[in-house]
């Protein structure tokens, strides 16, 4: 979508596929070529082969864009667990890279280890509950009720995916094939399944790789509600949650140390979908990004 360089690429978290840029990505293609894509075995893509690394997931992209003909400098945006991935594609091919966009990444290499290890128990239920959903698809069973907090209605297997599907801000065409996906696709669920199940090993590699980005742009977007995937579902202020809050932005923080033109911006009335709940914070903070990137690039 789009033309320019550099070419702007986007990943997603887990349990998202490019829709989830749906507000960004258009807005951005105004000024310069803006791709989006589904992960192997995600989406609409096949399946690819396993494990599903952050070094596996980096390389296939960067074939992808060579293979399509879409050259570097490439400004890499990730969300959530997007940002593992964008993180590795840099480490890997730092020479291709003009600049960085972490839209509340995940940053659980660099949590206290206390913090890691709740993150490492959360996800456990995270993979039960889809391992669930996965077999019922296979065995061609019904879909089983996954659990709700307290005075929310019951969830469905499509809920986990994106902000919860059906998703207000698409058409009903868009919702109706993205239901059919998540619940008939077998292997988007194997692909999601793996990365969770990798998470240890991608964060063990993203701490044995902390590779300077030099003066290239990073710009590090952090929600006021961490972890929160709607607004209306969101938790108590209890201890432990502010707790929780603070140490993922400070956590989030640290990617600042990356490079010297590295800035933290603050969406504080926002989920963990920023890119939903204030698309225009993010596409500034990239268009920042492309700017800085383009004016550096053209002095050389």
């Amino acid at each position: 979508m789009g033309s320019g360089s550099p070419t702007v690429v986007f990943d997603s978290g887990w349990e998202d596929w490019a829709p989830a840029w749906s507000k960004v990505q258009p807005e951005v293609a105004k000024f310069t070529r803006a791709c989006s894509y589904d992960r192997a075995g995600v989406g609409f893509s096949d399946a690819g082969p396993m494990p599903r690394t952050s070094v596996r997931i980096a390389e296939e992209l960067h074939s992808a864009l060579h293979n399509a003909g879409i050259p570097g400098p490439y400004i890499l945006v990730g969300s959530a667990f997007g940002g593992d991935n964008v993180r590795t594609f840099a480490d890997l091919y730092m020479g291709e890279v003009a600049g960085l966009v972490m839209v509340d990444a995940d940053p659980d290499d660099l949590e206290p280890k206390e913090m890691q290890e709740e993150t490492h128990r959360g996800h456990a239920g995270i993979i039960s509950q889809l391992r669930d959903c996965r077999n019922a698809i296979a065995d061609h069973k019904p879909l089983p009720a996954l659990p709700s907090r307290p005075g929310q209605p019951q969830r469905t297997c499509a809920q986990q995916f994106f902000r919860g599907l059906p998703e207000t801000a698409w058409s009903p065409e868009l919702n109706a094939k993205l239901l059919e996906i998540a619940q008939t696709k077998v292997a988007m669920y194997d692909a999601f399944l793996s990365e969770m199940e990798e998470t240890p090993s991608d964060e063990a590699y993203l701490q044995q790789h902390r590779r300077s980005f030099g003066s290239r742009p990073i710009r590090v977007l952090t929600s006021g509600n961490h972890g929160v995937g709607h607004l209306e579902r969101k938790p108590p202020d209890t201890p432990e949650h502010l707790k929780y809050e603070q140490e993922t932005t400070l956590a989030q923080a640290r990617w600042l140390g990356l490079s010297s033109n590295a800035k933290q911006i603050f969406a504080r009335n926002s989920s963990e979908y920023i890119q939903f709940d204030e698309p225009q914070t993010v596409i500034n903070a990239i268009r920042e990004v492309y700017d800085q990137s383009k004016k550096s690039l053209s002095q050389k």
